[in-house]
């Protein structure tokens, strides 16, 4: 009988040091692989390396995601149909959220293969559940524009829904970018809004907190090349 395919989704660190944040169970998914589809290879075989130093990193098959294009679709699909144990690792958190690997996953959808989710810390999720927001209803809308006309608009669009409807809006940026965001934040948004900036979750230096705008801007903030994520919430 042939081998049957199976997609692990694999989670990965949202900070440096929190490795002990992830279950037990991810390292058995990974021995269990043959074939790993990545975001950024580099860093998915220092992040396997962390997870049990030795494991033999060229005793598997590697291929970088880039945006997904046909021609790396093509090799996911020829693993697929050879059998093969196929894991995908996005740069931080989860796999297919926020991530070029969802257009891995849709591909498996259509071809009707196992895909197993495993479990790790979103940092969506802990951000919106230490935030004060709320958590009921709320929007994720992944990278706002970078021209900086257009990312006032959206700010602005995002604010009037969050106002009509009371959904929290959370956002990421490229971490170079974060104090750019911050002032555009400032500038734009009205005083009684509320953001949360959360930095660093799950380090030793996390910081997740909740100000009105107006008080924000009698704070200091330099989060320049850390990881973050922004609520928004009227």
């Amino acid at each position: 009988m042939a081998d049957v395919s199976q997609i692990y989704l694999i989670p990965t660190v949202l900070h440096e040091e929190g490795l002990h944040v992830l279950p037990a169970y991810i390292l058995e998914a990974i021995e269990k692989c043959e074939a790993f589809f990545v975001e950024n290879e580099r860093s998915a075989r220092r992040f396997l390396k962390q997870m049990k130093r030795e494991i033999v990193i060229d005793d598997y098959e590697w291929v970088t995601i880039g945006k997904a294009e046909e021609a790396v679709q093509a090799i996911f699909k020829k693993k697929i149909n050879d059998g093969k144990k196929i894991g995908i690792i996005s740069e931080a958190g989860c796999p297919g959220v926020a991530d070029p690997g969802q257009l891995l996953i849709k591909t498996a959808q259509e071809l009707d293969v196992k895909i197993n989710p495993l479990i790790s810390p979103s940092s969506i999720l802990l951000a919106l559940m230490a935030s004060g927001m709320n958590g009921q209803n709320f929007s994720f809308h992944g990278y706002l524009p970078i021209d900086d006309g257009q990312r006032m608009k959206a700010l602005k669009e995002l604010e009037t829904v969050s106002a009509k409807t009371g959904f929290t809006q959370i956002f990421i940026e490229t971490p170079y970018r974060n104090n750019q965001m911050i002032q555009t934040i400032l500038k734009t948004c009205s005083p009684l809004t509320r953001l949360c900036i959360a930095v660093d979750i799950t380090g030793s230096s996390e910081s997740i907190k909740t100000k009105a705008i107006a008080q924000w801007k009698n704070i200091s903030i330099d989060i320049h090349k850390k990881p973050a994520i922004f609520l928004l919430n009227r």
